[in-house]
């Protein structure tokens, strides 16, 4: 929450990094760890890029971590520099024109720089933010990247052979836009060192607590988060925020009938040959076109969508665990057991019972079909307010490697190699 003082003298508000805000109708328009600094910039300056038609509550996240004095809580001040990364006035969600006190010229200054969200995943950021990001990275900077924020990162080059994370929604957009991108939609947040990105919305107060772990100890984090309101360190990941849509562009392709089949079909037991063989494909031409278009491998989104039908029969209807296992076409229960461990860090049976003791008697479904394919899992949230993106796809299955990641699974569920950061 951006915290303000009223200026009644101009009908404006200022935050603590000197960011004014002025209300509008709404319909007005791997290595770099130990780098050292440049000599100029300071490592406790944050600069946070903002820019025109940004959501305003991933922007205002950083500036409240970074932004506002509680030394009297123990936590160690930042010096907040917020950097407009285009010309102004910067128009943002709720009818709001922000004036931001600095230019991308400031971030020569700042040790951190942070790009909390990026207004559209379709289009091109400025060319000039994109160099003035270049020059902080080769100047030692750590660069973060909030949710739709690593779309700016992946356009600097900031991120070409790195892992990363972003909003599951957004996920797939990204590992096909750029490639070189090792992207994995189901971390929380991923630490690269000098390099770091974010899920979306909360997640950007996980890596921002993160960070501040990082530079100053587990305490100071934790009294920030005591601040905030917030969990020190939460574990998971977003596995159980993804859904079975997939990327608007794929309804005029051909192999749209193919995958609207696969989603109908999921209690039977094919692989995917049998997919190929029905858009009349080979194998190799049938996996390159799907990745192509999702962004992710078929056999792996099969395996998703499985599970994900496996985890609906749980939530929705009485089936024991191997009866789930044979409507959602797996072939043996113990198939079911290691995949929905792997993706969502849980057994079946434990999964159920953590869903059932969240959920009141009287509000689940009496129909024991009520999870049958094509349902919405009641438990998903919508997308972040203020972003309408294309339905996406949530599953790419790109292999990495990372130094260190956030939300560790149980040491079973992990899948991914690399080290990952301690459970709370």
């Amino acid at each position: 929450m951006l915290e303000r003082q009223t200026r009644k003298d101009q009908g404006a508000a200022t935050t603590e990094g000197g960011l004014a805000l002025m209300s509008h109708d709404s319909t007005a328009a791997p290595e770099a760890a130990t780098r050292k600094l440049s000599g100029r910039r300071r490592k406790e300056i944050v600069a946070v890029l903002l820019f025109s038609g940004g959501p305003i509550f991933e922007s205002s996240i950083p500036l409240s971590v970074f932004g506002i004095d509680r030394q009297d809580a123990g936590v160690p001040r930042y010096r907040l520099l917020v950097c407009a990364g285009e010309e102004g006035p910067l128009r943002t969600t709720g009818g709001l024109e922000l004036t931001a006190p600095q230019g991308l010229e400031a971030i020569s200054r700042a040790g951190t720089v942070v790009v909390p969200a990026w207004r559209s995943i379709t289009s091109p950021p400025p060319q000039e933010a994109l160099d003035a990001l270049r020059r902080a990275h080769e100047e030692g900077a750590r660069i973060v990247g909030l949710c739709t924020g690593a779309f700016v990162l992946a356009a600097a080059g900031l991120l070409d052979g790195r892992p990363a994370t972003t909003h599951w929604m957004y996920a797939p957009t990204l590992a096909k836009r750029y490639p070189s991108v090792h992207v994995d939609p189901r971390e929380l947040f991923v630490d690269d060192g000098d390099v770091l990105t974010s899920a979306g919305t909360a997640a950007g107060i996980d890596l921002c607590l993160h960070i501040v772990r990082t530079d100053h100890g587990n305490e100071a984090a934790g009294a920030l988060a005591r601040r905030l309101v917030v969990p020190p360190r939460r574990t998971g990941g977003q596995e159980r925020y993804l859904d079975r849509s997939l990327p608007e562009e794929i309804g005029a392709d051909p192999l749209a009938e193919v995958v609207a089949w696969a989603l109908e079909h999921l209690h039977e037991q094919f692989d995917v040959e049998t997919l190929a063989a029905r858009a009349y494909m080979s194998r190799r031409t049938f996996d390159r076109r799907f990745r192509s278009l999702t962004g992710s491998a078929p056999l792996q989104w099969l395996i998703t969508q499985r599970v994900l039908q496996a985890q609906r029969l749980l939530e929705t209807s009485d089936y024991s665990v191997d009866e789930v296992a044979g409507r959602c076409g797996f072939r043996s229960p113990v198939a079911l057991r290691g995949h929905f461990r792997r993706q969502l860090g849980s057994s079946p049976a434990a999964y159920r019972a953590a869903y059932r003791a969240r959920r009141p008697q009287g509000d689940r479904p009496a129909d024991p079909d009520a999870g049958a394919a094509g349902a919405t899992p009641r438990h998903l949230p919508p997308p972040d307010p203020g972003q309408q993106p294309a339905a996406l796809h949530p599953e790419n299955a790109v292999p990495f490697q990372t130094r260190r990641t956030a939300s560790p699974l149980p040491a079973a569920a992990t899948t991914v190699p690399g080290q990952r950061s301690p459970a709370p």
